[in-house]
């Protein structure tokens, strides 16, 4: 997949389960605790989770597009370009003096600086951190993720040549979504057009076979690789997926469609049909649900 959506790191976490048979949540935690996979703003300028060795080279390519709109808000917020050189600085600091740290601990020390932290100029400040190369999100805490610094947890930062890094990302990005098209890509990765039209010929082809049925967590990258999802949701149902506000709801797809949602609450798994189910598709979604209650933790394995 290279890159997992992360603004909800449970969600995150259940996009791996759904890919990798007999995984934990505990064992991904474990994962971004000790530097394998880190959390960013990168693709789309949302916080992605992907391996370490892949981090520097996504924030090359994408974090340009993203330093204006970034700029821009802190306008908006108050927050002066001096007072977001101030910030950077200091994060950078207590990072390197003190290790891990949470966005509140951070807020914390640059109020005390005299930086204007309140209403979203915190988050645009982590943000110009992470799209300086300065910070990126690693160890969890109480299942909240702390901030590190950059160059401790992924080494020193090397030379990035940018053609070859946008074949990469095409590579990569066919070898989850194929089939697909230059704008699918675009709309993926927050890539100009021009770059995403260096996918390779061949890109548009016969569908895969439909996976069995699943149950996908919120923001999964299967219905957000491409940039028209009505091959997997039915537009009958559109809304009651991505009701709007940036949300998309947990799914349960049978034959590459979404048939349902879900929810999990106090350990526990509630479908909930767009339509009666056939008896063996509601018997594997059965299955998914306990298998989603043990790499939560609440059953044994």
């Amino acid at each position: 997949m290279l890159a997992v959506q992360a603004q909800d790191l449970r969600a995150a976490r259940l996009a791996i389960r759904a890919r990798t048979p007999g995984v934990t949540a505990a064992e991904v935690d474990r994962l971004l605790t000790d530097g394998s996979l880190v959390v960013g703003w990168l693709l789309r300028g949302t916080l992605h989770l992907v391996p370490a060795e892949d981090y520097r080279w996504l924030l090359t390519l994408t974090a340009p597009t993203r330093l204006a709109t970034n700029r821009r808000r802190l306008g908006q917020e108050g927050v002066s370009p001096d007072d977001a050189e101030r910030a950077v600085a200091t994060i950078e600091r207590h990072l390197a003096d003190e290790g891990p740290l949470t966005r509140g601990e951070l807020a914390t020390r640059l109020a005390a600086e005299g930086i204007r932290t309140e209403g979203q100029a915190m988050h645009h400040l982590l943000v110009l951190a992470a799209l300086r190369g300065v910070a990126v999100l690693g160890p969890v805490r109480d299942d909240r993720q702390a901030f590190v610094l950059a160059r401790d947890w992924l080494g020193p930062p090397k030379p990035v040549d940018r053609d070859a890094a946008v074949a990469e990302l095409g590579r990569r990005y066919l070898a989850a979504h194929a089939p697909a098209a230059p704008a699918d890509l675009a709309r993926w990765s927050g890539l100009a057009l021009r770059d995403a039209r260096r996918l390779p010929a061949g890109s548009l082809g016969p569908p895969p076979v439909a996976p069995p049925p699943r149950l996908l967590g919120a923001f999964d990258p299967y219905l957000l690789g491409w940039k028209d999802r009505s091959f997997a949701v039915p537009a009958e149902h559109a809304r009651r997926v991505h009701p709007g506000g940036g949300v998309l709801r947990a799914v349960a797809t049978v034959d590459g469609v979404v048939a349902g949602t879900w929810t999990l609450r106090r350990g526990e798994v509630r479908v909930e049909p767009f339509a009666t189910l056939e008896p063996e598709d509601e018997a594997a979604l059965a299955v998914e649900a306990g298998d989603v209650a043990r790499f939560e933790g609440n059953v044994e394995p």
